[in-house]
């Protein structure tokens, strides 16, 4: 199948190299489209044998799946389009920057027969996968508390940098935070719940940004979810911390690549036998996610990430955003997807 992709920021270039891995499957990235047209674009294309594309029109009719690593503003009616061109549709996180725009995408893929995929990496990072692979084999019971952080430092671009502009992008909230969002639905189920806080709630002015959402599940487990956008540059940490009834996994970014667990009913020395491999993948989680998108396209399979999914991300988020507006909590309506 041909691919084209759609932006060269970090996405685009995250995104080229893993369909070049997935060559060997029938995967063929043929063109590059970006809305900027300079050097960067070209290179790109170069470094990935693809042809460089004047618009996204011409593209579209070059390929079967269009890849969408462009800004978020731009998700819905670049998606709607792909749909109605029969194209099979990659689009980064998150859905879309309103539930309502996301449903009408999902509306429009549905009508015109073809799948969407939502590019939720943090499920194909080895770690997490691996937590939740244990958690749903009841190796720690019931989850009770989840506490999530993922902080680095603000994007910074030279020109156009549409992640500090709200309106395009929906701010760090939306951005950054909509991967644990997703992952703790994933580990937790339904959330009901949101309460948030953060820095630039109170002092829109201020230089970074830091936030703490709590969600309430339907199960009654809590998560605690940290943002931030307060690093020096060059800056990225995340972790994971799962409390269940019967034991507790932890992993950081900053010093174990295997997941750590600690079982209330383990003796000592066997208190890291959890069936957990000790060495993790190499591949990059972008191939890792391209590759099941692509295999479950051609085998005609599920997701393992479904745009519902994508889109229950999304409402949570939007909750969060808005419980920093009112100073509330507020309920999510599951009934609204």
């Amino acid at each position: 199948m041909k691919i084209g992709i759609v932006g060269a920021g970090s996405m685009g270039h995250a995104h080229a190299p893993a369909w070049i891995e997935l060559k060997s499957q029938g995967a063929e990235l043929v063109g590059i489209l970006a809305n900027h047209m300079d050097s960067t674009v070209n290179t790109l294309a170069e470094q990935h044998g693809a042809q460089v594309y004047s618009t996204y029109e011409e593209l579209l009719a070059a390929v079967d799946i269009i890849d969408l690593c462009v800004p978020t503003d731009l998700h819905h009616a670049m998606v709607v389009q792909a749909a109605e061109a029969g194209k099979q549709i990659v689009c980064e996180k998150p859905i879309a920057l309103t539930v309502a725009e996301g449903r009408a995408m999902i509306k429009a893929c549905h009508a015109a027969g073809v799948r969407l995929f939502i590019a939720m990496v943090v499920r194909f990072v080895p770690q997490y996968a691996i937590a939740q692979q244990t958690v749903a084999a009841g190796q720690i019971g019931t989850p009770a508390v989840i506490r999530l952080t993922r902080a680095a430092y603000q994007p910074r671009k030279a020109t156009d940098n549409w992640f500090v502009d709200e309106q395009r992008s929906g701010g760090m909230i939306l951005d950054l935070m909509i991967h644990d969002f997703d992952y703790a639905r994933w580990i937790g189920g339904n959330v009901v719940r949101v309460f948030a806080k953060s820095v630039r709630a109170s002092r829109p002015d201020a230089p970074d940004d830091y936030a703490l959402v709590t969600l309430r599940f339907a199960n009654n487990a809590i998560a605690h979810i940290e943002g931030g956008w307060a690093y020096p540059a060059g800056i990225f940490r995340t972790s994971f911390d799962i409390a269940g009834t019967e034991g507790v996994l932890e992993w950081t970014s900053d010093t174990a690549e295997t997941v750590q667990s600690f079982l209330v009913n383990a003796p000592l020395q066997a208190a890291a036998e959890v069936g957990l491999p000790t060495a993790l993948s190499a591949e990059s989680p972008f191939t890792t996610e391209l590759r099941h998108f692509y295999e479950a396209l051609i085998h005609d399979k599920p997701f393992s990430v479904t745009a519902e999914d994508a889109l229950a991300a999304l409402q949570i988020a939007s909750a969060a955003r808005e419980s920093l507006q009112t100073g509330r909590s507020v309920t999510i309506d599951q009934e609204a997807l």
